[in-house]
C-alpha cells in the first residue's frame, strides 16, 4: 500500500492524503491551505491527484483546513462517499456553507478594490449551492463502528477530543492476505477539556500518522485559565476599551463562551455586552447541543438538566450583517468574538480594521495561527499589519493565551504516542511547521527505536 502526502506536509494546513491499495484510491481529508493569499488561491483551486479516480473519502473533523476543499473536489468530478462522524457531518454542513459565503463576500470586497486600480476581479472557489451539493455525498458513521469503504478496507472513527465530532481515523487494510492498520490521528485534543471527552489511545497500529502542530511547544496549563482571562478583560475595562477575539467558530468560540459564562456567573467580570459575531458560530453552537455523544460526563449531565452552557442574558449572537456593522458604532466596552481564528477571513478582519488603531482596545489571540497569517503577525508583535490590502498601525494591546488551544502540545503528543499499542513499524509526522514536525519526530525515534519515523514533504509517497 502507498500513502501520498498531498497537503499538511511540513506545514499546518491544507490536509490531504491519498491511500492507494488493491487498485483503489481513498482520500483522507480535503482541507484548504491557509497562508499567503496568492499561494493559498493557487493551492486551493487544484489537486495533485485526479478527483475522478478516488473511490471514497474519510474526514476526521470539520475544520476548514481539513474539509474546506471538499466542494472543489466534488466540483472537479469526485462522486464517491464521504465518511465522517455524525457531529462532523452536521458541522461540515454549516461550515462549508459559511466558507462559500465568506469567499463570495471577500471576493466582492477585493474585486471592488481591484477595479479601482484597473485590475480584473477575483472569484470564489465555490458557491453555496456547490457546497450544499457536496454534502449529499456524506455518510455519517458512529464512533467505534467499523465501516467498509472499499474492497478490503474498513474505516473506524475514534474520539480525538479536538472539536465536536473529531476523530482519529483507523484504516484497516487487507492486502496480499495480510491485515494492516493505519491510524491517522487527525487533530488531537489536549484532554481535560471542559466540554469534550479525552482523546482515545491508538490501538493495534502498524502505521501511525500523527499531527505535530505543537510538536515542540508547551501550552499554558489549563489550571488558572479562567483567572488569566478575567485579568485580561478587567485590564481592558480599566482603559474603557473593547476586547476583540479572533476565534475559530467551531470549538474555540464555544469554549470561550463557556469560560465567559463562568466568569460572569462567578462575578469575576461584570455582565458587560458580549457579542458572538459569526453566523457560523451561531449555527455551530446550536449543533453542539444536538450531540451529547461528544461531551464529557459533567457537560452531558449539565445538558440533560436542561441548562445551556452557551447562553446568558448579556450574550448576543449575531447573524445579520447590518447588526455586525452596527458594532463599529459601539463606544462602550464590550467583548466581540468573531471568526476566523487566524484572522484571515470573515468579519473579524473588519473588527480588527476598525479597532486595531485604538490603544484602549485589546486583541486577544487565543490559539494557534499558521505562518504568514494576519493572526501570526499579531502574535509576533508586528507594529504594522495589512488588512484588506491596506497598512494599519497596531496600537491596541495584543494578548496571547495558548491554553485555549484545541491542539495537544508537546507533552500531550508524547503522552498520546506512548499509549499506542501494536507492532508500529512506521510513523509519519504531519500537520506542523518543519521545526515542530522534526522535534516530534526526534522524540518518537527515541520512543520507538524499531519504527521508521519520517517527516514527509509535500507530495511525497511512502510505501508501507
Amino acid at each position: 500500500m502507498k500513502w501520498h502526502f498531498h497537503g499538511a506536509a511540513q506545514t499546518t494546513t491544507g490536509s490531504r492524503h491519498v491511500l492507494e491499495t488493491n487498485g483503489t484510491r481513498l482520500l483522507v481529508e480535503c482541507g484548504m491551505y491557509q497562508g499567503k493569499r496568492d499561494e493559498s488561491t493557487a493551492r486551493n483551486g487544484q489537486f495533485a491527484f485526479d478527483p475522478r479516480q478516488l473511490h471514497a473519502m474519510a474526514l476526521s473533523h470539520a475544520h476548514i483546513d481539513h474539509s474546506g476543499a471538499i466542494p472543489t473536489l466534488v466540483k472537479q468530478g469526485f462522486n464517491g462517499n464521504i465518511y465522517a462522524t455524525h457531529g462532523t457531518r452536521d458541522l461540515a454542513s454549516v461550515m462549508l456553507q459559511d466558507s462559500a459565503a465568506v469567499q463570495r463576500a471577500d471576493a466582492a470586497f477585493v474585486s471592488k478594490k481591484r477595479a479601482k486600480k484597473g485590475l480584473p476581479s477575483v472569484q470564489a472557489l465555490y458557491t453555496e449551492t456547490e457546497a450544499e451539493m457536496a454534502m449529499r455525498q456524506f455518510v455519517a458513521v458512529g464512533y467505534d463502528r467499523p465501516q467498509p469503504v472499499a474492497d478490503n478496507v474498513e474505516v473506524t472513527f475514534r474520539d480525538a477530543g479536538h472539536i465536536l465530532g473529531s476523530a482519529e481515523v483507523y484504516l484497516d487494510v487487507r492486502e496480499n492476505g495480510a491485515m494492516r492498520r493505519i491510524a491517522f490521528s487527525g487533530d488531537l485534543g489536549r484532554g481535560g477539556h471542559p466540554l469534550l471527552r479525552d482523546p482515545k489511545p491508538v490501538e493495534d497500529a502498524d502505521v501511525l500518522i500523527i499531527e505535530s502542530t505543537y510538536g515542540n511547544r508547551e501550552h499554558e496549563p489549563m489550571i488558572g485559565i479562567n483567572e488569566r482571562l478575567c485579568a485580561i478583560i478587567n485590564r481592558a475595562l480599566e482603559r474603557r476599551g473593547k476586547v476583540i477575539i479572533p476565534s475559530f467558530a467551531v470549538g474555540r468560540t464555544q469554549h470561550l463562551v463557556y469560560a465567559l459564562h463562568q466568569l460572569v456567573e462567578n462575578k469575576c467580570i461584570p455582565a458587560l455586552p458580549i457579542y458572538v459575531d459569526s453566523p457560523l458560530a451561531v449555527n455551530a453552537t446550536e449543533i453542539f447541543r444536538l450531540h451529547p455523544e461528544c461531551f464529557n460526563a459533567d457537560t452531558y449531565e449539565f445538558l440533560r438538566a436542561g441548562r445551556n452552557p452557551f447562553g446568558m442574558n448579556n450574550l448576543t449572537y449575531i447573524r445579520d450583517v447590518r447588526q455586525s456593522m452596527a458594532l463599529n458604532d459601539l463606544k462602550e466596552p464590550c467583548i466581540i468574538l468573531s471568526a476566523s481564528g487566524m484572522a484571515e477571513a470573515g468579519r473579524i478582519r473588519h473588527h480588527l480594521k476598525n479597532n486595531i488603531g485604538d490603544e484602549r482596545n485589546t486583541i486577544l489571540m487565543a490559539g494557534f495561527c499558521a505562518a504568514h497569517t494576519l493572526g501570526a503577525r499579531l502574535i509576533a508583535g508586528d507594529k504594522v499589519v495589512r488588512i484588506f490590502g491596506e497598512e494599519h498601525e497596531v496600537k491596541a494591546r495584543v494578548e496571547v493565551m495558548s491554553a485555549f488551544s484545541a491542539h495537544a502540545d508537546r507533552g500531550e503528543l508524547h503522552d498520546f504516542a506512548r499509549k499506542t499499542t501494536g507492532p508500529l513499524r512506521d510513523i509519519c509526522v504531519v500537520h506542523g511547521e518543519p521545526d515542530q514536525s522534526n522535534a516530534l519526530a526526534a522524540a518518537l525515534r527515541e520512543m520507538f527505536p524499531k519504527a521508521r519515523v519520517r517527516v514527509p514533504a509535500l507530495n511525497d509517497c511512502i510505501e508501507f
